[in-house]
């Protein structure tokens, strides 16, 4: 209370309480809302997947194995190596790859009486000169191959002084032209009738490095050669690729080492009971010649469609009803009305049903199965003639859950293509989808006629 200076009169303000309409229409909503956020938060989502064309490409993917014509040489010294190519080299018939020096020592030597003749020096001038007029910078490795190529020549020079020392009289040559490489594994023998499933698990393969340690034992391997540029690469099969590539005489891969496509010829070998794929190579051995195993992709001719996820697919049974017995609507092809006599209660009535699917052979619509019950009869109308549903007149489909409408309904679908994570469906299907369609990506998430939030 108030004393007021003016009259001395006492004044009472009015108290409102806290708890008037006000307040309680602001606690219902926002209790409302706490509500929604927690059920926002506790309640499953459904992600939807927006369909378009689209195919299915590359979607085989091998370790392949390969197999070249490969020679291994061996040291017929024990001693200390000198390599003077590098590996993957391409070497001539009788080019010296490397020498062995069995004093164990790799210390330079003085030559008292080396000289070259012009022959010789025109030689290494023209090595030289070919380096300086094509070099790049983006393409150093050419810098050591001048060098092995001058040291080679060099090697060559000296191997008929007497003072030379013996790793330069104890030289290794290439018994062919062809690639060197520095590594064995074993498999430089094998033939393709020798394949097996067990090579292509990688976990047991090793390869053994020549230039690993500086020295070498008498007889034991010193370099290798491939010999010829024809070669092969090999993946298995299984039945469903078997299958599809059994008439193919060419086929279009990408090597994913360096994603370079080619077209090869290709045929497919049988050892016992397993099925191979084999691609025939005649050139750009040099780009992978050091590689036992390489990934490859198939890229395949594959069909055109609707692109969906596999997930999204779903089975569901349904009555296919005889075109007989079937009252179209007019106006829709995707509603008929049927005249039903249900067994339970015995009652005749003309029921509306949903088309998913008209199987033009059979000449059946395909409706939904939770309408009716085994042992209804679809009458034909004006007619005394009837069927009896069975478990015999059940088709299974498959099919995606549209949402379009927000609300999930089932859409058939026929598989044209698919592979492990996407499937190629046909397009132009009344019943079906079309592009820009929206769809659940998880069709086990939902139910039919579940409204989609």
């Amino acid at each position: 209370m108030f004393k007021s200076k003016k009259n001395g009169k006492i004044t009472k303000y009015k108290r409102y309480s806290f708890f008037n309409i006000g307040t309680l229409l602001f606690s219902i909503v926002f209790i409302y809302l706490i509500i929604c956020i927690f059920m926002y938060l506790t309640e499953s989502h459904i992600t939807a997947y927006e369909v378009t064309r689209g195919s299915i490409t590359g979607n085989y993917r091998f370790h392949a194995f390969s197999l070249r014509d490969e020679t291994v040489v061996n040291a017929t010294q024990s001693g200390t190596v000198r390599y003077y190519m590098r590996e993957g080299a391409k070497a001539s018939a009788g080019s010296v790859v490397c020498s062995v020096d069995e004093s164990g020592t790799t210390a330079p030597v003085s030559y008292s009486t080396f000289s070259m003749s012009s022959e010789e020096a025109k030689h290494i001038q023209n090595l030289l000169s070919s380096f300086t007029i094509n070099f790049s910078s983006n393409a150093f490795q050419r810098t050591y191959d001048i060098k092995s190529n001058v040291q080679t020549a060099l090697a060559e020079m000296l191997q008929g002084l007497d003072e030379a020392p013996s790793y330069v009289r104890n030289q290794c040559t290439a018994p062919q032209a062809g690639f060197i490489l520095y590594n064995t594994d074993g498999y430089e023998s094998m033939t393709e009738t020798q394949l097996t499933s067990e090579i292509f698990d990688q976990s047991s393969y090793h390869a053994t490095s020549l230039r690993q340690n500086a020295t070498v034992t008498a007889g034991n391997p010193v370099f290798k050669e491939v010999t010829s540029e024809g070669w092969a690469l090999y993946f298995p099969l299984n039945e469903k690729l078997h299958t599809e590539l059994v008439s193919a005489t060419k086929l279009q891969f990408r090597f994913l080492k360096d994603n370079v496509t080619f077209t090869a010829p290709f045929s497919i070998i049988q050892n016992g009971s397993e099925y191979f794929g084999k691609i025939s190579m005649s050139n750009s051995l040099v780009r992978y010649a050091s590689d036992r195993y390489l990934e490859i992709e198939l890229i395949m001719n594959k069909k055109t469609g609707l692109k969906i996820p596999e997930s999204a697919l779903v089975q569901r049974n349904f009555y296919a009803i005889p075109e007989e017995y079937v009252i179209k609507n007019a106006g829709t092809d995707s509603e008929v009305t049927l005249k039903v006599t249900y067994a339970e209660s015995g009652e005749t009535a003309y029921v509306t049903a949903n088309v998913y699917k008209y199987d033009s052979e059979a000449k059946a619509y395909l409706v939904d199965r939770q309408l009716f019950s085994p042992g209804d009869e679809i009458l034909l109308d004006n007619s005394a003639k009837h069927m009896q549903l069975q478990e015999d007149d059940e088709e299974t489909l498959y099919g995606v859950y549209n949402i379009n409408k927000g609300y999930a309904v089932f859409r058939e679908v026929t598989i044209i293509d698919e592979n492990e994570e996407y499937c190629i469906v046909e397009s132009n299907n009344i019943y079906g989808l079309a592009a820009y369609d929206y769809i659940v990506l998880r069709a086990d998430e939902v139910t039919e006629d579940q409204i989609v939030y």
